[in-house]
């Protein structure tokens, strides 16, 4: 029999593949309509760009169908919880940011910015709403990666507007400073920019702010890590060994910060020949996922080198924007979900279970 108890006792046997839970205590289910034997749900993920979202459908439409259904239609939505690290904060220096994803690396030229500038485009496109802070404030490479040129305007209340591109809002000390000048600032100067961008600019309500940190541990990563609550980090790293001893440093430092490490990503993981479709190692291989081994961390996968990558963070374009996208751009937009998953995971890691009775 088709009746709002039935369908709710029976999509409890539908599970959120990566959360562990059944889509009924994750208060996924927001909507149950029955016309006869057709059921129309309205279900709200807890991220927009979800990767196991086929997989959910498919089986709330197999229970349905168990059930007597003969028709369903799912009517999806999405909202991104916010997750809880365990450190705590002074000030609420932005309270409508619900995660704060520190995108980070041990060592410069490993690609963290261009993963930095893919992964918060991506998650705009799959309909998040995500902001874009530069972080590296002596060496700002944001604004020409995602083609934003200009300069903020004020609020009426007197904060910092960013500026937008691809559905991101972007700040950078860049865009206060003539171009090709120096910022030759001693550490305190860095920390006292970062705080204030995080503090003074008109974020709005963001799913997620994406931050670009400047490579090594440093004064930058110190700030952010005591002024707000940092969901967690991406850490970024090549396959070469050097890479590799590096990002344990900066793996050691968020642990000893009390920031939860999200994963890691392998950027240059091999170059493929466009023209005989060969793969080259031309920095070794499988370093990252045997380091997440070792260290226990979740990898997300290596991005390939792709000449669209660098055409893109040359033109202003990041590379999930291009109309022909390559093989690192799928790749980045599967990085971007998992990432957003591994949110989600740890958002609902202590939620309480809900109980529909």
């Amino acid at each position: 029999m088709l009746n709002d108890t039935t369908i709710t006792e029976a999509l409890r046997n539908v599970q959120d593949p990566e959360l562990h839970r059944d889509i009924v205590s994750l208060d996924m289910i927001k909507e149950i309509h029955i016309d006869g034997t057709a059921v129309a749900l309205k279900i709200d993920l807890t991220t927009p760009a979800c990767p196991l979202k086929d997989q959910i459908g498919a089986d709330v439409e197999a229970q349905m169908i168990e059930l007597g259904a003969t028709d369903v239609d799912i009517t999806w939505g999405a909202s991104v919880r916010r997750a809880t690290p365990g450190q705590q904060q002074q000030e609420n220096l932005v309270p409508g940011v619900k995660n704060i994803i520190a995108v980070a690396s041990g060592k410069g030229g490993v690609g963290k910015s261009s993963v930095s500038v893919n992964l918060a485009t991506a998650l705009a496109l799959e309909g998040a709403t995500v902001g874009l802070l530069d972080a590296d404030i002596t060496g700002p490479n944001i604004p020409q990666m995602m083609g934003v040129e200009g300069q903020p305007s004020a609020t009426p209340e007197g904060k910092i507007k960013p500026l937008e591109r691809y559905g991101v809002k972007v700040i950078s000390i860049q865009f206060f400073v003539p171009p090709g000048q120096p910022i030759v600032w001693r550490g305190p100067l860095v920390g006292g920019a970062i705080q204030q961008f995080l503090r003074d600019v008109e974020w709005g309500e963001l799913d997620y702010l994406v931050v670009d940190m400047p490579p090594g541990t440093s004064d930058a990563q110190l700030t952010l890590a005591q002024s707000v609550p940092v969901t967690g980090s991406v850490l970024v790293t090549t396959p070469q060994d050097v890479a590799l001893s590096d990002v344990e440093k900066a793996l050691n430092m968020f642990e000893r910060m009390s920031v939860p490490i999200l994963g890691i990503v392998e950027n240059m993981s091999g170059f493929i020949c466009p023209h005989c479709d060969e793969l080259t190692e031309i920095f070794g291989s499988g370093g990252a996922e045997r380091f997440a081994k070792t260290h226990d961390l979740h990898y997300f996968g290596g991005i390939p080198l792709d000449v669209k990558v660098r055409q893109g963070g040359d033109a202003g374009v990041p590379a999930v924007a291009q109309r022909e996208p390559g093989r690192a751009a799928e790749v980045m937009r599967g990085v971007a979900r998992a990432v957003a998953g591994r949110v989600s995971m740890q958002a609902t890691v202590e939620a309480p279970t809900l109980t529909i009775s």
